[in-house]
């Protein structure tokens, strides 16, 4: 079980890179580039949704002192879901205007 939450971190971290580098400098993978309108928006978002997998395996291999698995539980899926808000919403938002 241990390697499957390592596999969960490396993906964390991969996505914790990935999202700082779209809200630093606008980069998106090419694979999603056409449909990403708002490369920051998106950014941000996988950030939220890497850092919850990242954390989550800090608690499993007891890193970190655990917190009661309520607050873990519900933080994890508040940071999930509105990290997948902000990816969504990333892709559906029409792309700002040219101001020429």
């Amino acid at each position: 079980m241990g390697w499957v939450v390592g596999v969960g971190m490396a993906l964390g971290l991969l996505g914790i890179v990935l999202g700082t580098a779209s809200i630093r400098t606008g980069w998106t993978l090419p694979c999603v580039r056409r449909r990403v309108t708002r490369p920051r928006m998106h950014g941000l978002g996988v950030l939220l949704v890497s850092t919850t997998c990242v954390v989550q395996g800090l608690f499993y291999f007891h890193l970190v002192p655990s917190l009661t698995w309520e607050i873990r539980f519900f933080g994890a899926n508040a940071l999930t879901f509105s990290g997948l808000i902000l990816v969504a919403a990333g892709q559906m938002m029409e792309p700002p205007r040219s101001t020429r």
